[in-house]
């Protein structure tokens, strides 16, 4: 049986799709997009910043691969797409750090536009 009162070996764990689909994909991808680069910088700014408890990670598809580069914050279950350096360090600085959502920056999806 698992023990739902340990404390959680991370905080917070962000996973940053770096998935990345043939050119000719009708929906892109998140690398082409980049991605990758994006979430690398978020990794420098955490380890620069010496952030404890707090992981974050690359990550396969999302399945929403028209909004990317896309990211999820867990346990919080927020979703963010961002384009620049600019909108990590304040996904990184407002909702890693402080706690606060990025609104402007916050996807929200309808569940029944998912694709298969």
């Amino acid at each position: 049986m698992i023990d739902v009162h340990l404390e959680p070996l991370y905080r917070l764990h962000v996973f940053c799709c770096v998935n990345q689909r043939p050119a000719t994909h009708r929906r892109g991808c998140c690398s082409s997009k980049g991605s990758r680069a994006l979430c690398d910088y978020m990794c420098r700014l955490g380890m620069a910043r010496g952030v404890r408890r707090i992981r974050i990670n690359h990550a396969g598809c999302f399945n929403v691969c028209e909004h990317g580069p896309v990211m999820v914050i867990y346990p919080d279950a927020v979703w963010y797409r961002y384009q620049t350096d600019e909108d990590i360090e304040e996904i990184f600085r407002n909702h890693v750090l402080n706690g606060h959502l990025v609104e402007r920056l916050r996807l929200t999806i309808d569940p029944a536009t998912l694709h298969a």
